[in-house]
C-alpha cells in the first residue's frame, strides 16, 4: 500500500484555477483533510477493490463514457484557497482527462491525469482554487469517451485568505483630523488624534468566526513620551492603557498587536486615548482570524474488525470531535504509524504486518491545524501464523569485525526467505547467546587465550529456521586494551527503572516510571520505598514518572530533580530528599506537551552545572521546528527552571528539531551527545551543537540538507530504539529498547569508531545506563513496557557492569622490566651520548587520562634524560625511533626534551652509564590536562617532572638496566 501523498501548500489568492502539477505518491503533512472517493457522490461509476495500493475501503472505477463523475462534499473552516490532492491510477498508456469544478465553477478544463503505468500505481495530481467558508462541492468529470481514471480519494487543505486591514481615515472619528502631512502611512492619510484624553477611533470589523482575534494597530509616536490607548470591543474595554512608546519621528510606523474576543459578523473596535496628549497618529487596524489550537476528542471503541490475517487486519472505531473538524485518522503500533485514513472514515485495513507478531495498536485523530488527540484504547493482538514452511537461507560469510580479551563482534551476509528474514540466532560454543534483527553481534564476557566456535542461522516470520553456518574458530588474545564492559552482577528487580541519580552515600535514587515510585537503592541491592509522586499518570505508552537527577550541591541543598507525566503535560519539578523522605514538589518547567509516546523524559545536569531537559515532539512532528514550543527540543535550564545564561535564543531551548530525544551525555571536551529515536527507519547519535536544527520531521538519520545537523551515527530502528546513554573516559554507551542491546563505541574527534552491540538479547529491552560512583555501569531492562507497562510485577533488572581494560601499565617489545635495555636504545649504539634510538612503548589507558607523559631517569645517580608529555589520551603507544624536534615528528601534538643542549636537547637521551651497570626507570604519568602549563622550548627536563607531578592521576614504571659507554 502507498503512503499517503505528500501535498507542498502554495498559499494563492483568486478565483481561478492557479496551478496544476504532478507528485509522486509519498508520505503527507497532516494538516490536509481526506476524503475518500468511495463516500464520494458517484454517477456512471462504481467501487472497486481488484487493484492494490489504494487507501481506505476501495477506489472508484468510473464508467467509460464522458460525464461520468465523482463529487466529493469538503468543508472549509474558512474562505481562501485549496489546495487540493487527488490521488488517481491510470493503467493506460492513454491520458484520462477530467473537468474539475468547485461549487459549479469550472476551475481546471479537461486536467491532464496521464497514465501510471499500471493500476497498481497511484499519483498524486495537486490544483490550487478558491473556496468558500462552510461546505464546497468539488467534482471530477469525464472528459473523453474514456471517463476519468481510477479515482483514491482527495486531500484538500485550506489556506485561509490573509488577515483584513481597515484605515483609519475610514473609521468613525471622535477628537481627531485625518491628515496626510507625514509619509509613511498607508491609504490615503492617518488620524491625527486632538491633544487631549477621550479622543477616539472607532472601527466597524467583520469577523467570520467566534474567537479571538489579533488586532494589529499601525501607528506613529514623533515625541518622546508614551501616548497610551484603551482598547475596547463591542463598549466593553479589553486592553487599557496600552502602550503606544516613541517611534523616533512622526514618519516612522510601528505596530502593536493586541489579542481580543471577537463574535461572528460585525464587532466595534474602539481606540480611546487615555492621556493628556491624546493618542498616536493612527494609520490603520489589521484584523487577523483566530488559529485554532483545540485539538479532537480522544476516537472511542477503538476495535478488531473479524479475525486477523497473517499480513493484515481490519480496525474501525466512533467518529473523534472538534471544533473545527476531524481531518485524519492515523493508527499506531508503539509509536509508529501504520495506517492513515481520511477524517471521514472510521475503519482501516492495517496492512504490510508480519505474521505470528505481536502489536500493540492505538488510534489518534488529527485536525486540519495539526492538532492531534490523545490516544484511544490500545488492542493487543498477535497475528496468526503464515501456511508458509520454506526456511531461509544459510547466513554466508560468518567473520569477526573486532576481537579482543573479552569479546568477539561477528558479522555475517544476509539470508534470503521466500516471505523475508525476521532475524538471526547467534551460537557460541553451540548455546545461543544473541538473537538479533541485523547482521552483527558481539559475544562479551569472555575469557582471554580461549578458543571459542561461533555460529549463526536465520528464521523468518513464521519461526522456519535455516541450517546453521558453517562454525568459525576464533581465539580471544591476553588481557589488555579498555573499554569493553563485562556483566559484573545482578544489583536488584524494580518494575521498570528508568532515571537513576546517585548520591553522596553510594546509593541511588531510581524512578519506577508506571508505579511512581521513588525507590533508594544501595550499591548491595537493598531497596527502600522512599515516596510516591502523586500526581504523576501513565499515557498507556511512555509516560509516567520518567528523568531523575541529583543536583550537583546535593550536599549543601538536597535538592532532586524529576521529570514526569501530569494530567495536563510534561512537566520537571524539583523536591527534598532528606532524613529519608520527600518533599513537597515545586514544578519549574511546565506545558511540555504530553501523548501515548514520545515524552522525552531524561534529565541530567551538565559540567556546566546547568540541568539539560530532554522532549519528545508528543507525537506531533511540527513542535519539533517550532521555537515556541518546548517539545521535541532540548532545555538548558537553571535550577529554578529559568533560561540559563548564554541559551542560543535566549529561552530555555538549546537545540531543536528533535523527534524522541532520550539519551544525554557529555565527553572528556565538554561536548554534549544525545541518542534519538527515530520514526520507522533511523535512530540516532548526535553531537549538539548549541543553537543548532537536527532536522525532524523533514530528516530521519543521515540528511543531505545544509539546514540540518546531521547524526554522527545512525541504525535501523530494529537494531537500536534508542534510550539511555553514558560517556566514560570518551567510550559511548547506549542502551537499546526495541534492539535489546548495549551499544559501544568508542569517541575519536566529532566522530565515533563503528558500534559494536554488547549483551544481545541478554536482559531483552533496555532503557538506562549509568556510571556509578565506584567507577562501573548500572544497566537496567525495561521489558514489559508497551501499554502502561505492568506496574504489579517487579519484572525488570538493574545490573552492574565493570570494564574489562588491562591495569594501568608501561611496556616495551624491546625488554623486559627487570631487563637489560638492549645496546641499540643506548649512547653505546654509535658511540655518542644523545641523539639516540628510542625504545618502542606501549601503554593501557587510564581513567580520567587527558595526556600521558613519560621520563627516563637514572636512578644511580639521578640523571633526568628525557622527558616527553602532551601525548595524546588516545595515544596508547610511541614507535622505535622518535625524530629530532621540540615538536615530536608525527606524534603531534608531543613535545620532547633531552638532558644535553642543542639538537641533543631535542631528541632522546639514552642510557649512557659508562661501563658500570644502572637501573633506568622509564615513568609513564596520566595527566588531567590536555596541555601541560608552565612550559616551554628552553625548560629543562626536571623542570618539565615538576610541572608533571603538579597534574598527574596515577603513574606507573618500566625499569631496565644499562651498562653502555661512549
Amino acid at each position: 500500500m502507498k503512503s499517503r501523498p505528500l501535498l507542498r501548500l502554495l498559499p494563492t489568492f483568486g478565483s481561478a484555477l492557479l496551478v496544476a502539477a504532478m507528485l509522486p505518491a509519498g508520505s503527507a503533512a497532516a494538516a490536509a483533510t481526506r476524503y475518500e472517493a468511495e463516500n464520494a457522490t458517484i454517477v456512471q461509476g462504481v467501487v472497486a477493490t481488484n487493484h492494490t495500493g489504494y487507501s481506505g475501503t476501495g477506489f472508484v472505477d468510473s464508467t467509460n463514457v464522458a460525464g461520468s463523475y465523482v463529487e466529493f462534499t469538503v468543508t472549509a473552516a474558512s474562505a481562501g484557497t485549496a489546495t487540493i490532492g487527488v490521488r488517481y491510477a491510470n493503467g493506460t498508456t492513454a491520458d484520462r482527462p477530467a473537468d474539475v469544478t468547485v461549487n459549479g465553477n469550472v476551475v481546471a478544463a479537461g486536467a491532464s491525469f496521464p497514465g501510471t503505468a499500471n493500476w497498481d500505481t497511484w499519483a498524486t495530481k495537486t490544483l490550487t482554487a478558491p473556496v468558500v467558508a462552510g461546505t464546497n462541492k468539488i467534482r471530477l468529470t469525464g472528459a473523453t469517451a474514456t471517463g476519468g481514471p481510477n479515482l483514491d480519494y482527495v486531500d484538500v487543505d485550506v489556506a485561509a485568505s490573509p488577515g483584513t486591514d481597515y484605515q483609519a481615515e475610514n473609521a468613525t472619528i471622535v477628537g481627531g483630523v485625518v491628515e496626510a502631512n507625514h509619509t509613511g502611512y498607508t491609504g490615503t492619510g492617518f488620524v491625527n488624534y486632538d491633544n487631549a484624553a477621550g479622543g477616539y477611533v472607532e472601527f466597524t470589523v467583520n469577523a467570520a468566526t467566534a474567537g479571538n482575534h489579533g488586532l494589529a494597530i499601525r501607528y506613529a509616536n514623533g515625541t518622546t513620551t508614551d501616548r497610551p490607548l484603551d482598547v475596547s470591543v463591542n463598549g466593553q474595554v479589553v486592553a487599557p492603557g496600552i502602550s503606544f512608546p516613541s517611534t523616533t519621528n512622526w514618519d516612522t510606523w510601528a505596530t502593536r498587536t493586541v489579542t481580543a474576543a471577537l463574535t461572528a459578523g460585525a464587532n466595534t473596535v474602539r481606540l480611546t486615548g487615555s492621556s493628556a496628549a491624546g493618542g498616536p497618529n493612527l494609520d490603520k487596524l489589521g484584523l487577523t482570524a483566530p488559529t485554532d489550537t483545540e485539538s479532537p476528542t480522544v476516537p472511542p471503541n477503538f476495535r478488531l474488525v473479524g479475525t486477523p490475517a497473517p499480513n493484515q487486519l481490519q480496525v474501525a472505531w466512533d467518529p473523534a470531535t472538534d471544533n473545527v473538524g476531524v481531518a485524519l485518522y492515523q493508527v499506531y503500533n508503539g509509536g509508529n504509524i501504520v495506517a492513515e485514513i481520511g477524517g471521514n472514515v472510521t475503519t482501516t485495513l492495517v496492512r504490510n504486518l508480519t505474521p505470528n507478531t505481536r502489536y500493540i495498536l492505538t488510534v489518534a485523530a488529527r485536525d486540519a491545524a495539526d492538532n492531534v488527540s490523545q490516544a484511544s484504547n490500545s488492542l493487543d493482538i498477535t497475528t496468526p501464523p503464515s501456511d508458509d514452511t520454506q526456511p531461509p537461507t544459510v547466513p554466508a560469510n560468518l567473520r569477526t569485525t573486532n576481537v579482543s580479551a573479552t569479546s568477539v563482534t561477528l558479522a555475517w551476509n544476509a539470508a534470503t526467505d521466500n516471505t523475508g528474514v525476521t532475524g538471526y540466532n547467534v551460537y557460541r560454543d553451540g548455546a545461543k547467546f544473541a538473537t538479533v534483527p541485523d547482521l552483527q553481534a558481539t559475544a562479551d564476557s569472555l575469557t582471554a587465550n580461549t578458543t571459542y566456535s561461533f555460529t549463526v542461522e536465520a528464521f523468518d516470520a513464521n519461526n522456519n529456521v535455516s541450517s546453521r553456518s558453517a562454525a568459525l574458530s576464533v581465539r580471544t588474545p591476553g588481557a589488555g586494551g579498555g573499554g569493553d564492559p563485562v556483566y559484573e552482577k545482578d544489583v536488584t528487580k524494580l518494575d521498570l527503572p528508568w532515571g537513576i541519580g546517585f548520591l553522596p552515600d553510594g546509593s541511588a535514587l531510581v524512578n519506577e516510571r508506571d508505579r511512581f515510585e521513588i525507590v533508594r537503592v544501595t550499591a548491595d541491592g537493598q531497596k527502600t520505598v522512599v515516596g510516591k509522586v502523586t500526581e504523576a499518570v501513565t499515557t498507556g505508552g511512555e509516560g509516567g514518572l520518567l528523568g531523575l537527577a541529583v543536583s550537583p550541591n546535593y550536599a549543601a541543598d538536597h535538592y532532586i530533580y524529576i521529570y514526569y507525566t501530569s494530567s495536563s503535560d510534561n512537566r520537571v519539578a524539583r523536591l527534598k530528599y532528606e532524613n529519608g523522605a520527600l518533599g513537597a514538589r515545586e514544578p519549574i518547567v511546565t506545558g511540555i506537551a504530553k501523548n501515548q509516546f514520545h515524552n522525552g523524559g531524561r534529565l541530567k545536569f551538565g559540567p556546566d552545572g546547568f540541568l539539560y531537559i530532554a522532549t519528545g515532539d508528543a507525537k506531533t512532528s511540527s513542535r519539533a521546528q517550532d521555537l515556541n514550543s518546548l517539545n521535541g527540543k532540548i532545555l538548558r535550564v537553571t535550577t529554578t527552571g529559568a533560561a540559563a545564561p548564554g541559551n542560543p535564543f535566549g529561552t530555555r531551548i538549546y537545540s531543536y528539531g528533535h523527534r524522541n530525544v532520550q539519551g544525554l551525555a557529555w565527553d572528556s571536551q565538554g561536548r554534549l551527545w544525545e541518542s534519538e529515536l527515530g520514526e520507522s527507519t533511523w535512530d540516532e547519535l548526535n553531537l549538539i551543537q548549541p543553537g543548532k536544527n537536527y532536522g525532524w520531521p523533514t530528516c530521519e538519520g543521515k540528511c543531505s540538507d545544509s539546514r540540518y545537523v546531521s547524526p554522527v551515527q545512525q541504525w535501523d530502528v530494529a537494531a537500536a530504539s534508542p534510550s539511555g546513554l553514558e560517556i566514560v573516559n570518551d567510550w559511548i554507551y547506549m542502551a537499546a529498547i526495541r534492539g535489546s542491546r548495549l551499544w559501544v563505541m568508542h569517541i575519536t574527534g566529532a566522530t565515533t569508531d563503528a558500534p559494536r552491540a554488547f549483551f544481545n538479547g541478554r536482559w531483552g529491552r533496555l532503557r538506562t545506563v549509568v556510571k556509578t560512583p565506584d567507577g562501573g555501569l548500572w544497566l537496567t531492562s525495561t521489558n514489559n513496557d508497551k501499554n502502561g507497562g505492568t506496574p504489579t510485577v517487579l519484572d525488570n533488572v538493574i545490573v552492574k557492569l565493570k570494564f574489562a581494560g588491562a591495569p594501568f601499565g608501561l611496556t616495551s617489545s624491546a625488554f623486559a622490566a627487570g631487563g637489560t635495555i638492549p645496546v641499540k636504545y643506548t649512547c653505546q649504539q654509535d658511540g655518542v651520548a644523545g641523539n639516540d634510538i628510542s625504545p618502542p612503548l606501549a601503554w593501557s589507558p587510564a581513567a580520567g587520562a587527558k595526556s600521558y607523559a613519560i621520563t627516563l631517569v637514572d636512578t644511580a645517580n639521578g640523571n633526568k634524560h628525557w622527558v616527553i608529555w602532551d601525548v595524546a589520551p588516545s595515544a596508547g603507544s610511541l614507535p622505535e625511533g622518535l625524530g629530532l624536534g621540540y615538536d615530536v615528528p608525527g606524534n603531534a601534538p608531543a613535545k620532547q626534551k633531552g638532558m644535553s643542549t642543542g639538537n641533543k636537547a631535542l631528541q632522546f637521551f639514552g642510557p649512557c652509564p659508562g661501563s658500570s651497570t644502572h637501573k633506568y626507570e622509564f615513568t609513564l604519568y596520566a595527566l588531567d590536562v590536555a596541555t601541560l602549563p608552565g612550559v616551554t622550548s628552553s625548560s629543562t627536563v626536571a623542570a618539565v617532572e615538576t610541572a608533571i607531578l603538579a597534574h598527574d592521576l596515577a603513574s606507573t614504571k618500566l625499569a631496565g638496566n644499562s651498562a653502555a659507554h661512549t
